[in-house]
């Protein structure tokens, strides 16, 4: 938890240097105004395969079902038609995950998991004269927070994890100051699976040595509402 304030603070004093160079670097231009958004998502989340070989006759598999994921993001123009964004998305779902220790100790969990995305990304955006479709693209990184629960033995536990992810869609403007995204989105969480943290141990023995990552892809959109227009 500790590491994930840290972080968290981190990537706010990362974006704040930014906003605050783009400004000092505009002093000349004051009258130009920066454009900022507030972001709602919503998405539907396909489901993802995982599984670890850590010895042979040895390993596990599992699946993290399908779901709706939600969130907010917080968009700041630092160059015309460039954006730096602040977001937080989360979903909740479960893994049902099998273990194989060679048939002696053979046992099915179905965890309860909630997966936490806290991400800092660039937007570009485009978008001709007078229309009201804007196009844009962009990559993001940060963090994954994984918690997890067997509801059958009450354990539970939690991990912080790098993730990346990329998005691209469209904003239909409905005025100057209230869109609809559409988005197409892809988030990975880097060896999210294993190491005795969560899906490793599964109550059968030690934790496991090895790891899997996970890829999250999601269809959806939400609401875009642009400030001081």
């Amino acid at each position: 938890m500790k590491k994930s304030i840290q972080f968290i603070f981190g990537l706010l004093l990362f974006s704040n240097s930014i906003i605050y160079s783009q400004q000092m670097a505009n002093n000349n231009s004051s009258n130009d105004k920066k454009a900022i958004r507030i972001n709602l998502y919503g998405s539907y989340t396909f489901e993802d395969s995982f599984d670890s070989y850590y010895d042979q006759g040895n390993y596990y598999q599992g699946q993290l079902q399908d779901g709706f994921q939600y969130g907010a993001g917080f968009e700041y123009e630092i160059h015309p038609n460039t954006f730096l964004e602040l977001s937080y998305l989360r979903q909740d779902t479960n893994a049902p995950t099998q273990y194989y220790n060679g048939g002696l100790f053979d046992k099915y969990a179905d965890f309860d998991v909630a997966m936490n995305y806290i991400m800092l990304g660039g937007n570009h955006s485009f978008r001709k004269a007078n229309s009201p479709i804007e196009g844009f693209g962009g990559f993001m990184a940060g963090l994954a927070v994984i918690n997890i629960e067997n509801p059958k033995t009450g354990y539970s536990d939690s991990a912080t994890k790098f993730a990346w992810g990329i998005k691209g869609g469209a904003i239909v403007w409905a005025s100057k100051s209230v869109g609809v995204k559409l988005q197409a989105q892809l988030l990975s969480v880097t060896q999210s699976v294993g190491g005795g943290v969560y899906f490793g141990t599964g109550g059968v023995g030690a934790g496991l040595s090895s790891y899997s990552s996970v890829y999250q892809f999601s269809l959806g959109g939400g609401l875009v509402f642009a400030l001081g227009q």
